[in-house]
């Protein structure tokens, strides 16, 4: 699939959608007035799927995944903030999901299932080359690598769920893995029914992750959904990195659809991207679960079949553009100032 000139996608919010929006609440983080600012709609000839995965380069620029259902194997993305132009890093990303740079500049990819790679890929952004760093446990195959964080050691937490594709699964759990530099691969928890979005506190003591279990491994299969945590937990990390203590609810979505992707600013709070068509948007908490602010991308009040404008996932910019969230919604990328800064790792040491 390749960028075109074509329309923009049905599910993309229009310019009158954005200005009808409700306004952000919380103005300690956000400006009632701020605005979502659109970025980029998909215009390539495929079906379904969503953007997804943003994640900032040393350069400034943002990295994002356009995930289509089926034999496509899907893009990575980049958008450049300082000409708005975005372009095609890869047209064969091989469903990669969560993205993450390190501060070396190299790319680090989730690959899911529904004919991707399922493994976690390192790319050399100058010469596009791909390297597999770990694609089993103990064996087997994981089931759909999804989102990732890496921590001050460049030590490599991903989320392995599943939600799509005819694969066989091979492992028991849904967990959180860990890769180290030595390629060594640890459990870190399966104490959650679907792992989503992951990300690390500043001070890397707390563990954040999104319990998304939409009830099923293969979206629009045969099997009839049976919907189950819809959570948001903290998990203490002791020295070595590891949990040490009991999980924490910081948030509970109860039977609405609840968070994908997250990420956290320079004052500890937790971004989690909300995609119940009852209020759909950015919900920002603090370390204790306490809301702070809301950020909607979609009209409140939808119908989870139908809904338009939920977000996937964020990541702030750096640099000028430090204090700019970046959200994927649907088949598009979106920016708006905040008034704090965001906390992604190497650039902020």
């Amino acid at each position: 699939m390749r960028l075109t000139g074509a329309a923009l996608a049905c599910f993309a919010l229009s310019s009158a959608a954005l200005a009808d929006l409700p306004k952000p609440t919380g103005d300690s983080v956000v400006s009632p007035d701020a605005k979502l600012d659109k970025l980029f709609t998909r215009s390539a000839d495929i079906q379904g799927g969503l953007t997804e995965g943003p994640a900032v380069a040393p350069d400034g620029s943002i990295y994002f995944s356009d995930i289509p259902f089926g034999s496509d194997k899907g893009m990575i993305l980049r958008f450049d903030p300082k000409t708005r132009e975005t372009t095609v890093f890869t047209n064969d990303s091989r469903k990669s999901n969560g993205l993450k740079f390190d501060a070396k500049g190299n790319l680090y990819a989730c690959e899911g299932s529904d004919e991707g790679g399922r493994a976690v890929v390192r790319w050399d952004v100058k010469t596009k080359t791909r390297t597999v760093i770990a694609d089993k446990y103990m064996g087997k195959r994981f089931n759909a690598p999804n989102d990732l964080v890496l921590d001050s050691k460049g030590r490599i937490y991903f989320s392995d769920p599943r939600y799509l594709g005819t694969e066989p699964r091979e492992l028991e759990h849904r967990a959180v893995y860990r890769i180290d530099g030595d390629g060594k691969i640890i459990e870190v928890t399966h104490q959650v029914e679907k792992p989503n979005g992951i990300a690390l506190s500043p001070d890397q003591k707390t563990l954040y992750l999104a319990d998304h279990n939409n009830g099923t491994d293969r979206i629009g299969g045969p099997e009839i959904p049976k919907p189950g945590a819809m959570k948001v937990y903290a998990f203490p990390l002791g020295s070595d990195g590891l949990v040490h203590g009991e999980r924490k609810t910081l948030v509970d979505f109860g039977d609405q659809a609840g968070c994908d992707g997250m990420t956290v600013d320079s004052k500890g709070h937790i971004y989690l991207t909300e995609r119940s068509g009852k209020r759909p948007g950015v919900l920002v908490i603090d370390p204790t679960g306490k809301e702070v602010a809301f950020v909607p991308t979609g009209m409140p009040n939808q119908d989870d079949a139908t809904a338009e404008g939920r977000p996937s996932n964020v990541t702030f910019g750096i640099g000028p553009e430090k204090n700019m969230l970046y959200i994927t919604v649907d088949v598009s990328l979106y920016r708006i100032p905040l008034k704090v800064d965001g906390y992604v790792g190497w650039a902020n040491k």
